[in-house]
């Protein structure tokens, strides 16, 4: 294991304490959800811990306070975005992963985005699109010309795994793109489209450290919710092809944003790298995915951290955050 990584498991929990891996729910990544809690309940089965899988639609007072922690494993709304976090808070029980500003902060990508220009870091230019204000395609074509150029990508605003997303080439496709956003949230991010490399750092840790950068190649040129969960349909390079320089840098963006967005234990920074060889932050993530094909367990296998250790890692600095 690298130097800078064998600290990481740093305090180990007691056996008998009674965990709850909470994973599920309703919102769209629903599915994913569970497969990320699935595959962290085995793990924490299989290392000898008192385990209990909950799905967040059968969630109770009763059964939550039947748990001493509370091990996450929730995707989008309603355990992403600080929701669980807040009712966790007010139990007073311990829970991994970050606090409730936090989770309920990077959850909106145009909030993010603004604190990150706030503190000069890089990421793309970008328009917001509200269906409680809306503006005509017309409208908003002339402020991309303006203000960008095409192509862009318009994403909802608090959704994950690419769901609602479009990239728009030309004009006329701009109002499809902003109604099949408009369908998933009331806000819609209308961001420059950058050609480049598509790479991202997985920070680790109380005292955060960088895990090895990865590439993702998608082989339909678009790492769409199919790209990220079938197998075999994206090559990823771990660690990843790139000059010292630019991953040092890449990599203190990626801790600097963690940071900057109070994150805790585990985040996910998500990048393009430009032709201009700057790397734009396209997205923060407080709560990665687990699955066979996620890429935080990619970075921790290259850093020498296997599956099993990763969950307790996690694990171990669950904690209350106010």
């Amino acid at each position: 294991m690298a130097k800078h990584f064998k600290d990481l498991n740093i305090r180990g929990r007691k056996k008998d304490a009674r965990i709850g891996v909470i994973a599920g729910g309703n919102s769209s990544e629903r599915e994913v959800s569970l497969n990320t809690g699935t595959k962290i309940f085995e793990a924490l089965q299989g290392s000898g811990y008192l385990v209990e899988f909950i799905d967040l639609n059968e969630i109770s007072i009763k059964r939550l306070n039947s748990i001493d922690i509370a091990f996450l494993a929730l995707h989008g709304r309603y355990g992403e975005d600080g929701t669980i976090q807040g009712m966790l808070e007010l139990l007073r029980i311990p829970y991994t992963g970050s606090g409730v500003l936090s989770s309920s902060v990077v959850i909106d990508k145009i909030m993010t985005k603004k604190l990150l220009l706030c503190e000069g870091l890089p990421t793309p230019p970008f328009a917001i699109f509200d269906t409680k204000y809306p503006v005509s395609a017309k409208d908003m074509d002339k402020k991309i010309e303006q203000e960008m150029g095409y192509p862009v990508i318009i994403k909802p605003n608090r959704e994950g795994s690419t769901i609602g997303v479009t990239i728009v080439r030309k004009p006329s496709q701009l109002k499809a793109g902003l109604d099949e956003a408009s369908n998933h949230d009331d806000l819609a991010l209308v961001e420059k489209f950058i050609e480049g490399r598509e790479l991202t750092s997985s920070i680790l840790g109380i005292e955060p450290v960088a895990l090895p950068i990865i590439e993702i190649r998608p082989k339909s040129g678009f790492y769409d919710y199919k790209s990220k969960y079938t197998a075999n349909m994206t090559e990823y390079i771990v660690p990843a092809e790139l000059d010292e320089q630019i991953s040092i840098k890449i990599n203190d963006i990626a801790l600097k944003s963690h940071r900057l967005l109070q994150c805790s234990a585990i985040s996910r920074v998500d990048f393009i790298l430009g032709r201009d060889d700057i790397p734009y932050v396209l997205e923060v993530n407080t709560m990665p995915g687990m699955t066979p094909t996620s890429l935080v367990p990619k970075a921790a296998a290259a850093a020498g951290i296997n599956f099993g250790l990763l969950v307790e890692i996690i694990l171990n600095h669950a904690h209350l955050k106010i």
